[in-house]
């Protein structure tokens, strides 16, 4: 199995255990009106993990194909950044977020790492999508980028409904 998806998984697990615990059950961001811009940064987050998830466990992104993952890795890096920033100014995290998000950070760090590695060795072949199946790993990320969607629309609703509340 290629590194970078046990990364991936690892990042599934760890990003899902500081959505409930930390966005729904602690801080329940989707009811917060103050969280509004924090629940938008999070549905584009969710949205380009799921887009992830899927098209690496189900793919291979060679020639200028691999620009297209890079273009959601530097999407996920830039709304992530904005998201520490607008988390630190609105609200304070409690002790689960910050050591979760400690490890986030540092698996997204190899995420980035692994998947550039492989990107760079893509991105020397003739353009194509080419079918890869990582077996039971495949089948996981697939549930997690469903979870990824699931949470993306949830939080976008809940971005509707507070923007409904703040202008009643």
């Amino acid at each position: 199995m290629e590194p970078f998806i046990i990364a991936l998984l690892a990042h599934g697990v760890i990003g899902g255990t500081d959505v409930v615990l930390n966005h729904e059950l602690i801080a329940r961001l989707p009811s917060q009106a103050s969280a509004r811009t924090e629940q938008v940064l999070h549905s584009g987050r969710e949205l380009a993990f799921a887009l992830l998830f899927t098209a690496l466990a189900w793919g291979e992104w060679h020639g200028a194909a691999a620009l297209l993952i890079g273009a959601i890795l530097v999407g996920e890096t830039l709304i992530s950044t904005v998201d520490m920033v607008v988390e630190i100014n609105t609200r304070i995290l409690p002790v689960s977020e910050r050591v979760l998000h400690v490890l986030l950070f540092t698996n997204y760090g190899i995420v980035l790492a692994l998947v550039g590695q492989t990107l760079l060795d893509w991105w020397q072949l003739p353009t194509a999508l080419v079918p890869a199946d990582h077996g039971w790993a495949s089948w996981v990320l697939s549930l997690m980028a469903l979870a990824s969607l699931g949470w993306c629309v949830r939080d976008a609703l809940s971005v509707r409904r507070l923007q409904t509340t703040a202008a009643a």
